[in-house]
Formats: structure tokens, sequence, C-alpha cells
């Protein structure tokens, strides 16, 4: 049995001889690699903080203590330190270990994350809060008491949410450590003036050869008197790495490093010493992203989170992967729809917030520098800098996962739609997503963007209609406008799509063009892929119903003239969206309805259940939802027929929610 199998709980971990603690690094890489290997998921930035994960619970107790994830994708050697080895054999999966933090699981994590910037934000808050119980750590009148650990990492720094937070940590008058784990990273290289800075500190610090004179410095620095009393509470090791010219001084904070964030001994004393300080300070911590497997290191934005892949060993070639190969995806359609664009209008720009590949901007970067961006992850910068752009008269297109939209809706509102300047989202990752899970499921752009005014939604079934799509939104000035797309392998299967016309949906059953002499039993109102499952569904029910499939094009406005004909003639309607169900397509279908005066009584909308859905596959997500063939048949029987066939039955929450951690008396035994 390994030492990661003995290392059940953080109490064994500090029952382990300080040489026994690179061989559980090595082991829980391995595991890493292993397991990432056959699932896909984090694994560049989980084998970069292996070393350090395991510092942080050698010196720290967190089952009191606070340690709060900034960027949760790095959580992986945290969970296997704190009872979940056998979740991980299911990493990613409904009956498993979820990808990012999750406090249902384990009594070590505190909140679900998978957005950058805010831990900063919400250490400070418990901070606070413990201070308000009398339950903060204070070295005379509470030395057990608990301390507050912020990691954060990734380039998030750089996050609006980050700097507010940072802020309020320079005005704390107790311990608080922020751990900035510098990788030299983002998902991709990052971007900005921020990045340039660290990559100078990074170049010309270690922490062997600092210079003595911060004691002078900390009578210069916000808070020097506070900094200065701190220093003579320090250890030599600690003093000689104070950082004298620290960005983060000018906030009030304490600045320690960088130091190697590989070296475990180096990094137990300097927490050790951060531990029982009772001032906000920042340990820089230099790391290296994809640690431990060559490729990763080499290309951290590709073995950022792969798919599945094969690792192969050669003495003579070295490391060789083999990645599980897939279908064309709609992300990469629409890198090359935008490439298509700027080739033949020279004011379409384009921008991503760290996400040039992920969002397949990087073909456009490549072949346009000048006029794409990457703003870092700062996605409330990136759509006020688009609606510069727009102003400017450019056409600007902001690709960004529908997740992280939602960071940026304030300026969509304020600096976009209000402005009625012609911005472009294209919203990556739109519906139920897959492992990520609910951090990451795009499932409420259509609901917030749909309350803005003049606003016009679109949604993708297939790579045609990307391509026309785009160029409707090329040429369209009247303001803000979206379209939103799967993290799916993209089809073909309905042919060459007509131009988007505002507000028109697209007929796809050729067989009910007139209505009047052809009239369904139902009408399917599909908003986006939807369409693919539905036309699947109705194949299958086909000796028994007439079913009509409309791909629904737009949200908003949506076909009134359509609607208003099938209720004219008494033909159920049923709406699909792989969105919310509150507030999205079908919502908009009763409104445009309900707003004239129509019937709405026939009007039956399907879409996710209005509750959290846990990581799991896509198409496992979209089944447990009713969202595939058959729960979409289920739907049309329903319509034509609800008496006799009961409406799809959303899973319960009980059912969808992970199970329970549990900690037994014995603190040796963690079960699930």
């Amino acid at each position: 049995m390994g030492l990661l199998e003995q290392t059940r709980t953080p109490d064994d971990l500090r029952a382990l001889s300080l040489e026994q603690l690179d061989e559980l690094a090595s082991e829980i890489r391995a595991r890493i690699i292993e397991k990432v290997s056959e699932s896909g998921g984090h694994l560049a930035p989980n084998l970069g903080v292996v070393e350090l994960t395991i510092a942080l619970h050698r010196v720290f107790d967190f089952s009191s203590d606070r340690l709060l994830f900034d960027v949760g994708h790095q959580c992986y050697p945290h969970k296997l330190l704190t009872g979940r080895l056998e979740m991980f054999n299911k990493l990613r999966t409904r009956e498993g270990m979820s990808g990012f933090p999750e406090p249902s699981e384990s009594i070590f994590d505190l909140f679900r994350v998978g957005h950058a910037g805010t831990a900063i934000s919400t250490a400070v808050g418990m901070a606070q809060g413990d201070m308000l119980t009398k339950e903060s750590y204070d070295p005379e009148k509470n030395p057990e008491g608990k301390r507050v650990v912020s990691l954060i990492g990734d380039a998030s720094i750089v996050n609006g949410v980050a700097m507010e937070g940072l802020n309020g940590a320079g005005m704390l008058k107790r311990q608080f450590l922020v751990i900035l784990n510098d990788n030299g990273m983002s998902i991709s290289k990052p971007q900005g003036a921020m990045a340039q800075y660290f990559d100078r500190v990074r170049v010309s610090h270690t922490y062997s050869d600092f210079k003595k004179g911060a004691k002078e410095l900390l009578k210069h620095v916000p808070g020097g008197g506070l900094l200065r009393e701190a220093y003579h509470r320090m250890g030599e090791m600690t003093k000689a790495a104070i950082s004298e010219d620290s960005w983060f001084e000018k906030f009030g904070l304490l600045t320690v490093g960088p130091i190697d964030g590989h070296d475990i001994p180096t990094l137990i004393e300097f927490l050790s010493e951060a531990r029982d300080l009772d001032r906000p300070m920042v340990l820089h911590v230099k790391t290296i992203k994809g640690k431990g497997l060559d490729i990763a290191e080499q290309d951290a934005t590709k073995y950022h989170s792969p798919k599945a892949f094969k690792v192969e060993r050669d003495e003579t070639l070295g490391c060789k992967v083999e990645m599980n190969s897939s279908g064309r995806s709609f992300t990469a359609a629409i890198g090359d729809a935008v490439v298509n664009l700027m080739d033949h209008d020279e004011k379409v720009v384009c921008a991503t917030a760290a996400m040039p590949d992920g969002t397949g901007i990087v073909k456009a970067i490549e072949k346009y520098p000048s006029r794409s961006f990457d703003t870092g992850i700062c996605e409330s910068h990136a759509m006020d800098m688009m609606a510069g752009m727009a102003k400017c008269g450019l056409k600007p297109f902001f690709a960004v996962y529908s997740t992280f939209l939602q960071r940026a809706f304030d300026q969509a509102f304020q600096e976009v739609a209000l402005q009625g300047l012609p911005v472009r989202l294209l919203l990556d990752r739109a519906g139920l997503v897959g492992g990520d899970g609910a951090v990451h499921h795009g499932f409420c752009d259509i609901s917030i963007l749909r309350t803005l005014p003049d606003a016009v939604l679109m949604a993708a079934i297939d790579e045609s209609s990307c391509q026309e799509s785009l160029e409707f939104m090329r040429t369209w000035e009247a303001g803000l406008s979206a379209l939103r797309y799967p993290r799916d392998d993209i089809s073909t299967q309905f042919g060459d799509a007509p131009p988007f016309e505002l507000g028109k949906a697209r007929l796809l059953s050729p067989e009910f063009t007139n209505l009047d002499e052809h009239q369904p039993d139902v009408a399917v109102l599909a908003y986006g892929t939807t369409a693919i499952a539905a036309a699947s569904a109705i194949e299958s029910l086909q000796s028994e119903y007439k079913v009509a499939l409309y791909d629904a094009r737009f949200a908003k406005p949506v076909d009134h003239q359509l609607i208003a004909k099938l209720i004219s003639k008494n033909i159920p309607i049923l709406t699909l969206e792989d969105h919310s169900i509150v507030g999205g397509f079908g919502t908009a279908v009763l409104e445009s309805a309900q707003s004239t005066g129509l019937d709405t009584s026939s009007i039956y909308r399907h879409g996710i259940p209005d509750q959290w859905i846990i990581q799991n596959s896509r198409d496992a997500q979209l089944a447990e939802v009713g969202l595939d063939r058959d729960g979409i048949a289920r739907m049309i029987r329903h319509c034509f027929d609800p008496e006799k066939h009961a409406v799809f039955a959303a899973p319960s929450k009980a059912n969808l929610e992970p199970k329970p951690f549990v900690q037994s008396s014995n603190t040796s035994e963690l079960s699930v």
C-alpha cells in the first residue's frame, strides 16, 4: 500500500516525516495523471500545486481553519488529502467527485467555486465573520482560533473582484494569508500589465537573494507601523524574502517571495511563520503548471483541461500523448467563421477573456493579431472594451463562455444595450456542459439578456446556421446581439441554412409548409441544438403522430406570427431549450402569445428544471432532464394527450445532489 492510500486525512499527513512528503507528492501526481487520462479533467493546474497543497495541510488545520480556493480547478490534490480517494475513481460523474470544491463532499470545502477572482473577498468575509463571533485566531487572546488562507492563481489576480478583495484585505487587523500561486499562466498565456509585472519579479528575484532593507521600506508603505511590528515577529528566512517593491504593499499587505512552490521544506517554513502572523500578508509562490508531466509543462494550455488521453513513454522519443478523437466542435466552427468574417470585413474585431483556445478565437489571434484581443480573466473589462470599439464604428465580437457572461452583465446593460451599441456576443458552452457541473452550466444567458431592450438573441443548431447567424450579426447595427451554442460536436444534418431573418423561425419539416393543407398534431419549437434530439424523437413517433419541427432561431424577438398561426389552428406547441425553464425561450413564447390575448393553454415548455444539475457527461445530463430523444418523445405524447400521457418528470433534487460527506468520530476514517 502506497503513502497516498495510507494518508486518509490531513492528520495522517502530519504524521509523515519530511522525507516521506516528496514520495507522497509523486504518488498524488501519478494518480492525477492516471485518472485524468481516463476521464478528462483539469490536469496541468492540479499538477502544479501538489507540493503547495501538501505544505498547506501540513501547517494548517483546515477542519477548523479556513481555506478558500479561487480557481477551483486546482483542488484535486486537496481532495485526495481529505478523504476522497475512492470518489476520485469516478471523477466528474454524478456518482463520484466534482472537479471543483464541493461542500456536500467534505467539511474541508467551504464554497462551490468555478469562477475566478472570488476567493480573497469571501476570505475577507470569513475573517471578519470569525472576528465578530470571537472565533478568529489571536496570538494572545485566542491562539487556537481560526486562521484564514486564500489560494489564488492561474492569473485570476488580475480580475476586478480580486482587486476589490485586496482592497478589503489590507484593512484587516488580524492573521490573513493570501497565497499567490504564480505559474506564469492563466488558462493560456496571461495578458496585460499585471502579467508583465510578475514576469519581471520572477526574473529579478528569488527567495535566497532578496535585499535585507525591508525594515526601512516598511516605514513608507500604507500600514507601515503595523507591518514594522510584523517584521519583528518574523523569522530571519521570511525577513530575507520580503519584497521591497511589491505591488501588493500598496494595499497594506506585507509581501514575501517569490519562493519555490515545489520545495516542500521551504514552503512549510514560510507557511509556519505566516500562520502565526497577526497581520495580512501575501506569500508569492512560484510554481510550474503541469509539473511532473513533460508534455503538460511544455504546453500547459493544451493540457489545462484535456479530454481523455493515452500516455506512451519511449526511451528514445520520450513522452508521447495520443488524445481521444471526437468530431468537429461548435467552438472550432465558430473560430473558423470569425476568421472568415475578418477576411471579408476589416471592421470586424474580436476578443476573448483568457479563453482563446476554449472559444476558438486563437485562430483569429494568430491571423489578425492587431484586431484580436485577449484581456485575461477580465470579462467586465472585455465587454466595456468592445463597447468602446463599437462606438468607434468597428464591429466587435466578444467570445465568452455563457457561465462567464454573467460576470459582465452590468457592462452589457450599461455600456452596451443602454447605449444601443452593436456588440456581438458569442456564447460558448451554453446549456449543460458535462463534467464541470453546476459551476459552469450556461443555463441563464437567455433569461438575463432577454431583459435588455432591443437585444437580439439567437441559437445555432449546426455549422451552416453558425455561419448564417454570424453574418446576420455582422450587419446588425441596432444594438446588442448574441448567439448561443453548446460544448458539443457540431452537426451538418439539416443541410444549408437559409439567411437569418429577424424574429423568423425556420421550418425543418417541409411537409408542413402549408398549414392550411397539412396540419400537424403537435408543433415543436426547438431553440438551438435541442432540434437535433427533437428530430430523432419525431422519427421514433412517426407511426403515432404528425409533428412539425421548427428551428426557432430567435429567443428575442420570437416568431410571433408563427405562434399566432399555430394557436389559431389549435395546434399544441412544445418549446424546447437547453436552458433554465425560468425566463428562457419557452417563457418568451408564452409572453408573446399572452401579450396579444392568445390562448396559452396549449403551450408546453420543456428545458432545464429549476434546480442544480451536478457533474456528469453532457449526454447523461440531457437524459436526466429529459432533453434527449426519449424525454422529448414523452413530452410530445403529453402535448397531444395530456390526460393519457404524464409530463416528463425532472429528477428529484435528492437524486441529483451528491451524497453528503461524513466524518466519523475516528478522524482516520472518512466515508461517503
